[in-house]
C-alpha cells in the first residue's frame, strides 16, 4: 500500500480537536462543593412587639378666644414662640370697661351710704318703740328700708365684681405652657366675645403618639397592659436610630367598625421638640421579653412550595433543607419559633444553587455582609 503524507496531515487536526474536548473527571463523579456564607443560630432574650404607624398629637391644644368685645390694641408675642402659662398675649381696649367699673363703684358707694342711713334709722325706731313713743308700723317701715338698702349694696358689689372681671378680660394671657401658632387678628381689629379666634396654642412637652392595633391583637395587648409590662417606642421614619421610649396612656373603649382597629395612645417626653404635632412616627409596642429565643440572620429564611425553610449545614459539610416557623424580626435577625436549635449552622447566602445533600464550602457570615 502506498503511503500518502498529505492524508496524515489532514487527519491530525481532527484528532487534536477530539483530545481538547475531553475534561478530567472529578473524583467519584460528584460536583465541586458550593461556596456559601453560614452563621450559627443563637439564643438570646428578645422583646416581643407589634409594629404600627402612629401620628404625634399635642398634649394640650387651646383655641384662644376673647371673653369681652372691643378693638385689639396690643399683641405681645411672636408667631411660633414658646409661652408660659400667664404670659400676656393680647390687649383689648380697656377704657370702656374701666368706665363701667368706675360707674359700678360709684353706685356702690351711693347705696352703701343709704344703707348706713337706713340702718341708723332702724336703730332709732327700735329704741323709740321700746319706750312706747312710736308706732309699730314705723318700726316695720324702718326694717323694710334697711333690708332693701342692704340688698342694693349686695347687688352693687356683684356689679363691681362683674365690671372688674370684664376689665381683667381685656388682658388676654396664655392658659397653658406651649407654642403659639400665627396670630389670627391684627391690632385695630374689633373682636367679639367668645367668637373671634385669636391664636392657637399647643403644648408639645410631653407629646402624644396616637396609633391603632388590629382587633385580633386586642386580647394579647390587653393582657400585657394589665400585667404592666407594656411599653411603647417611637422613631421618625427618616431617623430610625432615634428611638424614644414612652408610656402607655390610653386604649379606646371600642373597635372602629370601618377599619377593625382599636385606637391607642402613648405619651413621650419631648423637651427637645424631637417630635412635632401632626408628624408620622414608627411605633413599636413592646409587650414582653421572649426568654432564650432562637435567632438566625433574616437572609437565611427562604420560601418554598411547602412554606418557609432554611438550609442547615451538617458536620460532613452537606446541607439539609429544614422547614421552620419564623417569628418577628429583630433588626437583621429573625426569631425562629420552631425548626432550629441554637448552635446549628445555617446557610445565609448562596442558597440558589443548593439542593438537599449538596456539598458546600463554608465561609463564616458576618453582620452587614
Amino acid at each position: 500500500m502506498r503511503f500518502h503524507p498529505h492524508l496524515v496531515l489532514m487527519a491530525l487536526p481532527g484528532l487534536l480537536l477530539a483530545a481538547c474536548g475531553k475534561t478530567a473527571p472529578t473524583p467519584g463523579g460528584a460536583p465541586p462543593p458550593r461556596p456559601v456564607l453560614a452563621a450559627q443560630a443563637v439564643a438570646q432574650d428578645v422583646p416581643l412587639y407589634l409594629d404600627e404607624i402612629g401620628k404625634c398629637a399635642a398634649f394640650e391644644v387651646v383655641n384662644v378666644l376673647p371673653q369681652v368685645s372691643g378693638p385689639v390694641v396690643g399683641i405681645h408675642f411672636k408667631d411660633g414662640s414658646e409661652v408660659k402659662k400667664g404670659d400676656l398675649l393680647f390687649t383689648i381696649d380697656p377704657r370702656p370697661y374701666e368706665a363701667e367699673l368706675s360707674k359700678a363703684k360709684a353706685i356702690l358707694d351711693q347705696d352703701r351710704a343709704k344703707a348706713t342711713y337706713d340702718a341708723s334709722q332702724l336703730q332709732r325706731n327700735e329704741e323709740l318703740r321700746k319706750k312706747q313713743v312710736s308706732a309699730a308700723e314705723e318700726l316695720d317701715n324702718a326694717r323694710q328700708a334697711a333690708a332693701v338698702s342692704q340688698a342694693a349694696v349686695q347687688a352693687d358689689e356683684a356689679q363691681v365684681l362683674t365690671a372688674q372681671i370684664n376689665l381683667d378680660y381685656c388682658t388676654i394671657r396664655s392658659p397653658i405652657d406651649g407654642r403659639t401658632g400665627n396670630h389670627l387678628v391684627d391690632v385695630g381689629n374689633i373682636v367679639a366675645a367668645n367668637s373671634t379666634p385669636l391664636v392657637i396654642i399647643k403644648r408639645q412637652d410631653p407629646i402624644y403618639a396616637e396609633f391603632t392595633i388590629p382587633e385580633a391583637e386586642l386580647p394579647r395587648v390587653r393582657e400585657f397592659i394589665q400585667s404592666g409590662t407594656l411599653k411603647v417606642e417611637a422613631a421618625l421614619p427618616d431617623h430610625p436610630e432615634g428611638i424614644r421610649t414612652g408610656a402607655f396612656d390610653f386604649i379606646d373603649s371600642g373597635v372602629q367598625a370601618d377599619s377593625g382597629t382599636v385606637p391607642m395612645r402613648a405619651v413621650f417626653e419631648n423637651s427637645d421638640r424631637f417630635f412635632w404635632p401632626g408628624q408620622f412616627v414608627n411605633i413599636r409596642i413592646l409587650l414582653d421579653v421572649l426568654k432564650g429565643a432562637v435567632l438566625v440572620p433574616a437572609e437565611a429564611v427562604q420560601i418554598g412550595g411547602k412554606g418557609p425553610f432554611v438550609f442547615t449545614v451538617k458536620p460532613d459539610n452537606t446541607v439539609e433543607m429544614r422547614p421552620i416557623h419564623p417569628g418577628q424580626r429583630q433588626g437583621e435577625m429573625m426569631v425562629i419559633s420552631e425548626g432550629i436549635a441554637a448552635g446549628e449552622s445555617i446557610v445565609v447566602t448562596g442558597q440558589l444553587a443548593l439542593a438537599p445533600g449538596a456539598a458546600v464550602r463554608v465561609t463564616e457570615w458576618k453582620s452587614g455582609q
